[in-house]
């Protein structure tokens, strides 16, 4: 008998974890048809499904982006994963005059809004279990500070 009950958690966890991923819904075409029309070069597209809204992951010219789209296909902005080479000089002061100066860079993103203003989103860590996400204009002032894991 318990060999029966443990191969039904087996079965069952096996389900759940197959399909947890899954998306939960049809991503729109409106959605979709916004997208390809924003990215049409856009390369390995992989869909998320956040609820309110939905992103998308995806390659263009060698760079990896992240967009985000309403469920009736309104562009919110988008996201590219960017060296140090590519941040303003501003940014980089700005950093250095900022309590995060020693930390050290995990990631960088320029953050591409629909008015094409631009700002620039740097992911720090001084510990496993400290780390900050922080976001930048183009000026170097520091707009957001945000705890992250």
């Amino acid at each position: 008998m318990r060999s029966v009950i443990i191969a039904l958690v087996l079965v069952v966890t096996g389900l759940f974890h197959q399909h947890g991923y899954a998306q939960i819904r049809k991503i729109p075409a409106v959605v979709t048809d916004a997208f390809k029309y924003k990215y049409r070069n856009a390369e390995s597209v992989e869909w998320k499904d956040k609820l309110s809204h939905f992103v998308v992951s995806f390659h263009l010219d060698d760079e990896s982006y992240e967009a985000s789209f309403r469920n009736d296909g309104t562009w919110t902005g988008s996201q590219k994963l960017i060296t140090r080479e590519d941040l303003p000089e501003e940014v980089l002061d700005g950093l250095d005059k900022s309590k995060y100066a020693e930390w050290e860079i995990d990631n960088y993103f320029e953050l591409i809004f629909p008015d094409d203003h631009r700002e620039y989103r740097l992911l720090v860590s001084k510990s496993d279990l400290n780390k900050r996400d922080l976001t930048f204009n183009k000026k170097g002032r520091l707009l957001r500070d945000k705890l992250t894991l």
